[in-house]
């Protein structure tokens, strides 16, 4: 957890900056318009990791299945996961500050 120079918490955005590392939001209002825009790509991937689950599970159901069908339902999988445990760290963190 990030925290600006009055010791508030930053939101962690699930989004990158151009080398690949965090982006955080320092804000005291969740309904300013990057909190928002965050808060939509936010349901934007889970949605996404929901429609990714339901295709690999599907692809798991075949007695046979390709190398190249697994690999990339694999890749897509391990995509999701990484965006849904940032989107948890995300909110793990805004939960610990409603004190």
């Amino acid at each position: 957890m990030m925290f600006d120079g009055k010791g508030r918490a930053l939101r962690l955005l699930p989004w990158t900056n151009d080398f690949g590392g965090p982006c955080w939001l320092s804000t005291t209002d969740p309904g300013s318009r990057v909190s928002r825009m965050a808060d939509e790509l936010e349901a934007a991937m889970i949605a996404s990791a929901e429609e990714v689950l339901v295709e690999a599970r599907e692809l798991l159901a075949h007695s046979v299945v390709g190398e190249r069908e697994l690999r990339f339902a694999g890749t897509r999988l391990a995509e999701s996961l990484g965006d849904t445990l940032r989107i948890a760290a995300s909110r793990g963190g805004r939960l610990e500050n409603t004190d």
